[in-house]
């Protein structure tokens, strides 16, 4: 698939911070069209001690939850590890591993923040800028204020930053921790939240993300 627009991928964190202040006023976070997604990427990122990176990218069948196409990419990570600004580690191998898919899904799907974030500019909205795709996040993690959901599949939490809604705390299982929900680009949260129960009829993580770890891992291992 073709990016929308160029990518910028600074390696100096001062240029990072002002790139995410300078795109995050372009994030859309409503739906453009009707969100009917019949097709769903995951996309993760996984690092060895050397610094050696890959990236996954599996769409799936939004309905059927079966495989319909997968691309990687390997890399080194060069940028700093700071918090607030780790999408410019994985950016280069994701966007890598994105341009060797051969289908252009309807929706994508990050394992991380979207406008979760602190400058409301998470790895999801970047992608989402640079794709023109429909993208959100589903963290495994939280960053932003939240109370405890119900314990019901579900039940959900708002996540607060500075007192504005960010995201959400989303029970995919009965009494297994949420996941941390939050808009990327092109839907909204409820559409958002809505499709991660949908992606998660048995485990925690959506189908898309345990796929696109699942390669991850294998890469990895693979050297």
């Amino acid at each position: 698939m073709r990016l929308a627009m160029t990518a910028e991928l600074p390696t100096d964190p001062e240029a990072a911070l002002a790139l995410q202040d300078r795109l995050r006023g372009r994030v859309d976070p409503t739906n453009p069209r009707p969100p009917e997604f019949r097709t769903v990427a995951g996309l993760d990122s996984a690092y060895d001690d050397e610094g050696n990176v890959v990236a996954a990218v599996v769409v799936l069948d939004a309905h059927t939850l079966e495989p319909i196409d997968t691309a990687t990419a390997r890399g080194t990570a060069v940028f700093p590890y700071i918090p607030g600004l780790l999408a410019f580690r994985e950016l280069p191998t994701t966007i890598a591993a994105l341009e060797n898919l051969g289908t252009t899904p309807d929706l994508l799907i990050c394992d991380g923040q979207g406008l979760a974030h602190p400058r409301r500019f998470g790895l999801a909205c970047h992608l989402g800028l640079l794709t023109g795709l429909p993208t959100m996040g589903v963290a495994k993690t939280v960053w932003g204020n939240h109370s405890e959901p119900g314990n019901e599949r579900g039940d959900t939490s708002d996540i607060l930053l500075d007192g504005e809604i960010v995201g959400r705390a989303v029970r995919t299982q009965r009494g297994v921790k949420p996941v941390f929900v939050s808009v990327g680009h092109h839907i909204d949260l409820d559409t958002a939240c809505a499709t991660t129960l949908a992606l998660s009829p048995r485990f925690r993580q959506p189908e898309t993300t345990r796929r696109a770890d699942h390669l991850c891992r294998t890469l990895l291992r693979s050297g």
